[in-house]
């Protein structure tokens, strides 16, 4: 829009004046920002020649991100319509996460997760893994954005066979971009994408002596990442949050409890967090809200649980 009413003036089609109003009356929505982010974990947004860049208050740093001009559901766009995003998830992240652990972030995105833990705990190491090829270019981005190394960023996909894959790229919701058709959309693309089960990509490349969190959002396919890592929940035990929504995994073929049954079998108990706590939590059903979950080892954890557990009830 800027740039059409910009030819339209060298082009003779309107006068200086008529530009230079036509101009301000965009340029002037800027002066509504300083008041809107305020109050908001916002604290700046920069316009530079490439980009644009949030600057987002998390923890006890700031944090340099920028998306996709064409996703209205990007983070940074979260945190400015809503000056919130997965809050108690986030507070429950820091607390189970020591200095020093290794943590797996399967279906980074754009990195928030990453660099939340990156920067808030400075001796943490965090592995990413993104498939989409677009979307790994912006984690990339921010990841140098906040001076973090990128060599630990994997543009691949985890799931319950190493192949090549179709996904569906969602444009203008990214976070929703999956091995499934979620949203049927017509901003929907098709691309390709390298598929590896975590067990192999761990044996293959890293040679890790422990795995302390792992962080699954990969929009439906979370029981396959699951089962490709087998193995590996089996001899780590990590802390575990998952996303698991049954309108999503119904395009799998299973259920969300399915997962819940899974780890169970290998020593985890399911919570979600609540008042700054964890709540355990049984089985999904028609009348669950919650859709990001927390999976601690019963035996691994015990210190955690004592310090956190408030409730031996079912919710929802």
């Amino acid at each position: 829009m800027l740039s059409d009413i910009k030819k339209e003036y060298i082009g003779g089609e309107i006068s200086k004046n008529e530009f230079m109003l036509k101009m301000f009356n965009t340029h002037k929505n800027l002066f509504g920002y300083p008041a809107f982010i305020k109050n908001s974990p916002v604290k700046k947004i920069e316009i530079t020649h490439q980009q644009v860049i949030f600057t987002i208050f998390n923890g006890h740093v700031n944090i340099k991100i920028c998306c996709d001009k064409r996703d209205a559901h990007s983070l940074p766009m979260s945190y400015l319509n809503f000056s919130v995003y997965e809050e108690e998830e986030v507070n429950m992240i820091t607390k189970l996460i020591k200095p020093g652990d290794i943590v797996f972030d399967i279906g980074a995105n754009i990195g928030w997760h990453t660099l939340c833990v990156l920067l808030n705990h400075k001796e943490t190491t965090v592995y990413s893994f993104e498939p989409i090829k677009e979307t790994y270019q912006y984690l990339i981005k921010n990841l140098k954005l906040n001076k973090c190394g990128t060599d630990k960023a994997f543009n691949i996909g985890l799931s319950d066979e190493n192949t090549t894959g179709k996904f569906y790229y969602d444009i203008e919701y990214s976070p929703a971009s999956s091995m499934a058709d979620l949203r049927e959309s017509e901003d929907t693309v098709t691309v390709e994408c390298k598929v590896k089960k975590l067990d192999d990509f761990i044996s293959s490349t890293l040679s890790l002596k422990k795995l302390d969190f792992i962080k699954c959002d990969v929009e439906g396919a979370e029981l396959l990442v699951f089962q490709g890592g087998y193995e590996t929940i089996k001899k780590y035990k990590p802390i575990i949050l998952t996303e698991m929504l049954r309108k999503w995994a119904a395009k799998f073929n299973y259920h969300p409890n399915q997962i819940i049954s899974f780890l169970k079998d290998l020593g985890y108990r399911c919570f979600i967090p609540h008042n700054g706590q964890l709540k355990v939590f049984f089985e999904m059903d028609e009348n669950t809200v919650e859709t990001n979950f927390f999976f601690l080892h019963e035996e691994n954890h015990m210190k955690q649980l004592q310090k956190l557990q408030i409730s031996s009830t079912a919710s929802g």
